[in-house]
């Protein structure tokens, strides 16, 4: 808890734009709301003052957009981007001043150049491709449930997911703690944001899940290390979406939501199956054997939308607009669930009769999920067993199943060959295109002679 004056600064919100090269900031008054304020705005990038600025302070909410210096040199740039390999941050400095000039409030926080969007079939960061690769957490103790034990035990996750060789996490039916999200951005791990599911579908369902939503992106929306939203997951409480508009206009509204509160990021509007609205195709597939996965994944992806009519994981048909696939990237949000564990009635969708069994089954499980070229990533199930769910990489008690030496070679591989993949089939991209254009402007030239 803390003191506060009788107004105060209740609200900071960060909205990085890098191609801008510039931060939007948001600041709203708590207590008396006063006229005559100002703000103080101090921005430190590794222990450099680069922006010490004086704005008016509106009554409501003030929204200002600070313009960094921007030599437009590359590596400059590179030098501020926060990313996972370098999650820099901008210390910022905040203080309410009246008109004697005398500090009424003052706060501190931070922020991070960082942008993130899908382009053709992959996903980016930083105007750059990137490959991800995530785990699924669910964010449970066995000392505490839901609730972590102490701040520690939240650091010690995102480290732990780093060392296994992932450098993203998707936050599975909750909500996180925010501290998690601070050490996410502080140490550089991706995070997608995931709605708690409803369990029925009503218009109790449609008020309480857009109220919460909302609640959670105004919360959350500054943390750099956020780099998607998943309103929905496996049609959980909007069971009969190839059935019933009502459920599909809900679906489609809070997508469309949750575009209008933050048009910066990707939104995946129902994670695994069902899809309605969406940036990325998201797909749950458990399939244990891994060459019939390749053989499943190694078609164009207007093959695999067509077989998946037919054959269909999970039971359900993968999205309910056949065009709606075309240009997005694809990615298995949920896969593996390899369940090994020393307890009976242990569950997994596939299970490993020893430690070194495991290894080698996820081993080859990973390395034939990196090597297709369709998808722009994964999302391996799981991080830590959850009670009755045995298939996490770690134990409960965050102890791991084998070596993270070996969990992190087989997550990333021994030379990261998705991300060279992907940089390689990106440049001979634009290299076509820039051909393409040229060919373009030559033949409209002939046309005018």
């Amino acid at each position: 808890m803390e003191v506060v004056p009788a107004t105060w600064i209740a609200k900071v919100k960060w909205t990085p734009s890098v191609e801008r090269w510039e931060l939007a900031l948001e600041v709203g008054q708590g207590g008396q709301i006063r006229d005559g304020l100002r703000l103080r705005v101090r921005l430190n990038h590794k222990g450099r003052r680069i922006v010490d600025d004086v704005y008016s302070l509106e009554r409501h909410n003030t929204i200002r957009r600070i313009v960094l210096s921007d030599p437009g040199v590359d590596d400059y740039r590179g030098d501020m981007l926060w990313s996972p390999s370098h999650p820099n941050l901008l210390r910022a400095e905040l203080e309410m001043v009246d008109e004697k000039d005398e500090v009424i409030d003052r706060v501190e926080s931070y922020a991070a150049m960082r942008s993130v969007a899908t382009q053709g079939t992959r996903f980016i960061l930083n105007t750059r491709p990137y490959y991800l690769r995530m785990v699924l957490d669910q964010g449970y103790w066995p000392e505490s449930g839901m609730t972590a034990p102490d701040d520690e035990a939240l650091k010690k996750d995102v480290e732990l997911a780093r060392a296994m060789g992932f450098n993203g996490v998707r936050k599975h039916q909750k909500i996180e703690d925010p501290r998690y999200l601070y050490w996410a951005d502080v140490l550089g791990l991706l995070v997608w944001e995931e709605m708690p599911s409803p369990y029925a579908f009503g218009t109790e369902t449609v008020r309480r899940l857009t109220s919460s939503w909302i609640d959670a992106m105004e919360r959350d929306s500054s943390h750099p290390c956020i780099v998607a939203w998943v309103p929905f997951n496996e049609s959980w409480g909007v069971p009969d979406l190839p059935d019933v508009a009502a459920q599909r206009h809900f679906v489609k509204g809070v997508y469309s939501l949750t575009k209008a509160l933050d048009p910066t990021r990707p939104v995946i509007g129902n994670d695994g199956w069902e899809s309605v609205a969406t940036d990325i195709i998201a797909i749950h597939d458990y399939e244990a054997d891994p060459q019939k996965l390749a053989q499943r994944y190694t078609h164009p992806a207007e093959n695999v939308m067509a077989m998946f009519k037919a054959e269909r994981p999970g039971g359900r048909i993968l999205i309910l607009d056949e065009h709606l696939h075309e240009g997005l990237p694809i990615m298995l949000t949920e896969f593996g669930g390899i369940a090994y564990s020393k307890e009976k009635g242990a569950w997994g969708y596939s299970r490993a009769r020893s430690s070194d069994d495991f290894a080698a089954k996820y081993a080859a499980l990973l390395e034939v999920t990196r090597s297709l070229p369709l998808l722009a990533g994964f999302c391996y199930t799981q991080f830590t067993d959850t009670y009755q769910e045995a298939n996490g990489l770690l134990y409960m008690d965050r102890t791991a199943k084998f070596p993270i030496e070996q969990i992190a070679v087989a997550t990333r591989g021994a030379e990261s060959d998705a991300e060279k993949r992907i940089e390689a089939r990106w440049r001979q991209r634009v290299l076509a295109m820039q051909r393409q254009q040229k060919k373009r402007a030559h033949s409209v030239s002939e046309e005018e002679d």
